[in-house]
């Protein structure tokens, strides 16, 4: 690694040939011809630069062995080896191996660098047609060579102005076919001028990017450019556009992250008003359509006007200068899409600007934004003024932004904090704390002795502070005014001067400020990662604070420089130490390129104790320590670096990788120290507020460390915090660790002009941008290397099936070379090592072209058979389902015959059914006709024969009445014994029965518990009684039948007495015949009576054990015992009424029967007999 001097950034001729760069024959007249125009001339001609930009070398070098086919050319001090090389031989190479180096703007004191690109002796052939040649004021013109003397050469200018000039003043240009290159790898000369014309070329024809091998080069165009939009995301999406873009870095920043499983980060950097933050911006919008859908990305995007508003402010430079540095990082969930986010931030000592600005500049845009479009509530609540009536913002004399509408600009910015979940509440305390920043620029002291002791003076702006943070205002003077010490045991109260004063407020606010923007960070970060899951896989974007180098350079200047320091050495690390260090470790054939490091840069920044910041920080912690006295330390310890310069006064120069900075110490120790005294973090933790708690909270968890050396008279405390600038390389040493495990993308964004102005290219500007930003060194190098890189395993596992040969048990090795020799890559195009195969830059994308095409066509193949055996299978269904059809259909028609045969069987049974029904009535009604008229007939011949009968009958029982015999006694006795056995039988039976009707009392009593579980079992209950009436119908009808029976009995009973009776003496046979039927028909009565009472006490008795039974549970029934049982009693209690007064009529009659008729009968009979005695 060479160790090199850094080079001024002063502007001057720039020699960029070998000095042995010779030629040893004269080109043809022809080439002179072809190549004679003016190269302005030929500003129509656009290449295009998407598939055919690997042709473009190849053309070149075509035109060129056409022209010297004979030529060759010795370069003999090249960084790329001594060895002549012959253009015939070149044609597989192109241009990878002969290019011309970009070299620094010379200094007036010459470096390693320089004299390495301003070896350009004269042209030994001054050959070169068009070459670049260097105008005073430092831009370059191209002109035509129209000569060469010795040293001299005479060129024409474009004006058509003849100059002569020495020859190793010009510098050789690119054909006309390489103007507008997307790529500046493919440019056959890499000088200057060369990449100066390229990218003014495709600036003027609004293609704002270019590729520099790995790195984008965006060039800030001042306007808007037709370049974005969903059908641009779309076209890089489906790669129908190759040409370089962000969009492209970001796609490509998301395929590697899914083929390699590997965190991917795209670093963005560029000085102020390059366009860092509109480029981040742009590649969010691009990750959030592609990987979007589960609406987070929404929230991602809604951060940008929360942290620009926050963190952003105009500047002499830029409009919307990014006063920090952020990484976006955002997280992918398996399925590839975006899952949440992680803001990291990097500042230092923008809190700066809360309350100074420089003329022609503004404070943060919030501060505007709020006193602009703030609610009338919200103002009446805040107190809020206009701008120009707060001190912190009147300073700089600049309110607003051409263009720009800072109360819309609030509504955007209310409207975002929705969006990532800033309740309305906090929005207000948030509010709140911005006015009374702003409030406190406005709080006044007055000195009240002659030691310039100052006291708080009571006015609107400490009461408005003092009611906005929520403190008292009696502690808000204290603390503004005082300040308290600890001397050994004691506690001493310090009053404070005008200047302390001032600092301590100014201190508050800035804290405040600084405590805020990190709140609103932790709650954005809380909102992106709530009810995320995370694979571990993430793209982070950096925007980050650009090389910025002034007339007067001061501490902020100094960090940002120092960070990027950091950065440069990343992006050293990564394009050239690594990548040479990877080259050596895998044993590849490549000449070692030297390029410029910058570790002695940094360790003059971060060595301890003798480094910049080190040194910083010890001075800052003495009591009268100056700027002077530590400008002067680091002239005692550091004049040997030779990174460091000591300058007059309290000035000194750090020779950084971007050129010479010279800094001023003035405030640089006030800048460094923490000015906050713990009497305002406790003023801040007695706050009724929440906010300015969170904030006391947070500043006194925050590490502290021992002051080293005396106590600090203005300090006052035992311990300090960390100073500003050892927070800031905390910081920015974790933002690195976090870049170093990801795989980056670098996008260097290049400001063309100072005025902001569309159009304008200053070639000085972009080539000093240019040079800090080691573009071109990244040009050089990769040209020269091998960009492309990957594991044997990993390619014969990627292109193995491109083979025509099954390799399957081959090794890896041996499967990569078979596949390099069968697509023909030249072995000048790679590199074998020992892990890894090395290539230059485009020979992967053959194979990959090749490869994507294979599988295009594989997959044609196999969607043409996928197809095939679809319409096979479609085919093979569609006979199935229509055998199945005819079947459902056959199997259909069947039952419907089948149904129609049944229902004209049905109504062929139905109609002789009917017709059978129909002829029964007939004949019923036929045979109901007949019986009418064969008993009327039979009556007719019994009442004729009955008449005859009668008429003989009546005449022999007027003779015989004294024969009739009486009823005996003893029939009438039994007749009675029988009743009152009935009676006594039936008392005994309601005795019985009042027994029950208690057992089933206290049954009721004990069933009441289960009538609630006995309701469901109503409607089964419901069709057992159905069938119990049924029942009893039934048993009515047979009893009915038992009763005709009985009577039939007792009529043959009656006429067997009659008999007897006509034995006894036929005069009185019709009295005793009457006598006997009445007593037979009382005596059937009171049996019916007596078997029916048996019968139903019976029935009774069994269904009462029956319900028992069922109700205790030893018999299972679907019924309801107790309703049964209710039913039951009804029942028992009808019937026995009915009974009781059938049994009393019976009673009546049988009496009736007995003292009528049984007494005279009683006595016509011992009449009688008394009589048949006498005679």
């Amino acid at each position: 690694m060479s160790q090199t001097s850094r080079v001024p950034l002063a502007i001057q001729s720039i020699k960029s040939i070998p000095p042995e760069f010779k030629f040893t024959d004269n080109p043809t007249p022809d080439f002179m011809e072809k190549h004679g125009n003016d190269k302005e001339g030929s500003t129509d001609v656009i290449v295009s630069n998407n598939p055919e930009d690997g042709a473009i070398g190849r053309k070149v070098s075509e035109e060129l062995q056409d022209c010297t086919r004979d030529m060759y050319f010795i370069n003999e001090d090249s960084p790329y080896g001594e060895k002549t090389i012959s253009l015939e031989s070149r044609s597989s190479i192109g241009d990878e191996e002969v290019e011309s180096v970009p070299l620094p703007l010379p200094s007036i004191s010459k470096s390693s660098r320089e004299s390495r690109w301003s070896d350009t002796t004269s042209y030994a052939s001054k050959k070169k047609l068009q070459s670049w040649f260097q105008l005073p004021n430092g831009n370059w013109e191209l002109g035509n060579i129209i000569s060469t003397t010795g040293t001299e050469s005479v060129i024409s200018l474009s004006e058509g102005k003849v100059l002569k000039v020495k020859s190793e003043s010009l510098v050789p240009a690119n054909p006309d076919i390489l103007d507008g290159v997307d790529d500046l790898m493919q440019l056959s000369y890499l000088n200057e001028p060369s990449v100066l014309y390229n990218l003014q070329r495709r600036y003027n024809q609004n293609m704002i990017y270019t590729k520099a091998g790995p790195v984008l080069v965006a060039v800030n165009p001042f306007k808007k450019v037709p370049l974005y939009g969903n059908d641009y995301i779309e076209a890089y999406k489906r790669k129908a556009i190759e040409s370089p873009h962000v969009y492209a870095i970001a796609h490509m920043a998301i395929r590697e992250m899914i083929r390699d499983e590997v965190n991917q980060s795209i670093i963005i950097s560029g000085e102020s008003g390059a366009g860092k933050t509109e480029t981040a911006k742009i590649a969010m919008q691009y990750l959030a359509a592609l990987c979007g859908g589960s609406g987070i990305e929404y929230e991602i995007l809604k951060t940008n006007p929360v942290l620009e508003a926050f963190g952003n402010a105009k500047t002499l430079r830029n409009d919307n200068s990014s006063r920090f540095g952020k990484l976006i990082e955002i997280h992918f969930s398996e399925t590839g899409k975006i899952s949440g986010a992680n803001i990291q931030t990097c500042k230092f000592t923008t809190e700066s600007r809360v309350v100074q600005c420089n003329e022609g500049e503004r404070s943060y845009h919030i501060f505007y934004q709020l006193c602009a479009g703030a609610p009338p509530s919200l103002r009446e609540k805040l107190n809020l003024l206009n701008v120009e009536d707060y001190k912190y913002l009147r300073q700089s004399n600049c309110y607003s932004i051409t263009g720009v509408n800072d109360a819309e600009e609030f509504c955007i910015v209310m409207e975002a904090l929705d969006v990532v979940h800033i309740g309305k509440e906090d929005q207000e305390n948030v509010f709140a704390m911005l006015a009374a920043v702003l409030w406190f620029g406005n709080i006044s002291f007055t000195v009240v002795d002659n030691e310039n002791h100052v006291q708080v003076i009571e006015d609107e702006a400490l009461f408005t502070v003092a009611k906005l943070i929520g403190c008292d205002i009696g502690d808000l003077k204290i603390t503004l005014s005082t300040r308290k010490m600890k001397v050994g045991n004691d506690n001493i109260v310090q009053k404070l001067t005008l200047s302390q004063a001032i600092d301590a407020r100014d201190a508050m606010a800035k804290s405040i400020y600084a405590c805020l923007f990190d709140w609103i960070i932790e709650q954005i970060n809380k909102s992106l990662a709530v009810g995320k899951r995370r694979t571990g896989r993430s793209i982070s974007i950096l925007d980050i604070y650009g090389f910025e180098s002034f007339d007067r350079n001061s501490f902020e200047q100094f960090c940002i420089n120092y960070a990027n320091e950091r950065l440069q050495q990343h992006f050293n690390r990564h394009l050239f130490k690594l990548e040479q260090e990877e080259y050596i470790q895998d044993g590849i054939d490549w000449a070692k390129v030297e390029f410029e490091d910058n570790q002695d840069c940094l360790n003059l920044f971060e060595k301890k104790p003798l480094g910049l910041l080190s040194l910083l920080d010890e001075e800052s912690t003495f009591p009268n320590g100056t700027d002077l006295t530590f400008a002067n330390k680091l002239k005692q310890h550091l004049s040997s670096n030779s990174s460091f310069r000591g300058e007059r006064g309290k000035a000194f120069t750090v020779c950084h990788y971007a050129g010479e900075v010279t800094y001023d110490t003035t405030g640089f120790l006030e800048k460094n120290r923490d000015l906050l005294h713990v009497n305002c973090i406790q003023l801040l933790s007695s706050c009724t507020c929440h906010l300015p708690q969170i904030f006391a909270s947070n500043m006194l968890t925050q590490s502290e460390k021992p002051i080293v050396g005396p106590l600090h008279k203005s300090g006052g405390a035992d311990s300090q915090k960390l100073s500003v600038a050892t927070k800031f390389k905390s910081q920015l040493f974790l933002l690195m660790q976090r870049l170093e495990s990801t795989t980056p993308h670098f996008i260097r964004c290049i400001k063309p002009n100072n005025l902001q102005s569309p159009g304008l290219y200053e070639q000085g500007l972009v080539l000093q941008q240019l040079k800090c930003c080691g573009v071109l060194e990244v040009v050089r190098i990769s040209r020269s290397g091998f960009p492309t890189r990957m594991s044997h395993q990993k390619f014969a596992r990627r292109y193995g099936f491109l083979l025509l040969e099954n390799a399957a048990s081959q090794d890896p090795l041996s499967v990569s070379v078979a596949i390099l020799q069968q697509f023909n890559i030249l072995p000048e195009m790679y590199q074998v090592g020992y892990t890894k195969l090395f290539f230059r830059t485009g020979q992967i994308g053959v194979l990959e072209d090749t490869r994507n095409r294979t599988l295009h066509g594989i997959l044609r193949v196999q969607s043409c058979f996928r197809g095939h055996q679809a319409r096979c299978y479609i085919k093979e269904v569609r006979r199935g389902i229509t055998t199945l059809q005819s079947f459902i259909r056959g199997q259909n028609t069947r039952n419907k015959y089948a149904a129609s045969l049944q229902r004209h069987r049905a109504a062929v049974l139905i109609q002789k059914k009917m017709k059978a029904v129909f002829v029964r009535n007939r004949m019923k009604s036929t045979i109901e006709a007949a019986i009418v008229i064969q008993s009327i007939i039979r009556g007719w011949l019994v009442r004729r024969c009955s008449g005859d009968l009668g008429s003989s009958k009546s005449a022999t029982m007027e003779t015989n009445d004294s024969d009739q015999v009486l009823v005996k006694s003893s029939f009438l006795a039994e007749l009675q014994r029988r009743v009152l056995k009935a009676e006594a039988a039936l008392r005994e039976k309601e005795e019985e029965n009042d027994i029950l009707h208690q057992r089933l009392q206290q049954y009721e009593n004990r069933w009441s518990e289960y009538e609630l579980k006995m309701k469901s079992m109503e409607e089964v209950w419901q069709k057992q009684m159905r069938s119990l009436q049924s029942s009893l119908s039934i048993a009515k009808k047979s009893l009915a039948i038992d009763d005709y029976e009985r009577n039939s009995d007792a009529s043959v009973n009656a006429s067997d007495e009659r008999d007897y009776s006509w034995d006894v003496g036929n005069n009185h046979r019709r009295q005793e015949s009457n006598g006997a039927r009445s007593m037979s028909a009382g005596l059937s009565v009171i049996s019916r009576l007596a078997e029916e009472f048996e019968q139903r006490s019976q029935v009774f008795g069994d269904d009462a054990k029956f319900l028992v039974e069922v109700k205790s549970g030893q018999v299972e029934a679907s019924l309801n015992p107790d309703q049964e049982l209710r039913r039951l009693k009804q029942m028992f209690e009808a019937w026995k009424k009915d009974y009781g007064a059938r049994l009393r009529e019976t009673k009546v009659i049988l009496h009736k029967l007995g003292s009528e008729g049984g007494v005279d009968k009683v006595k016509k009979w011992w009449g009688r007999r008394n009589s048949t005695r006498i005679n």
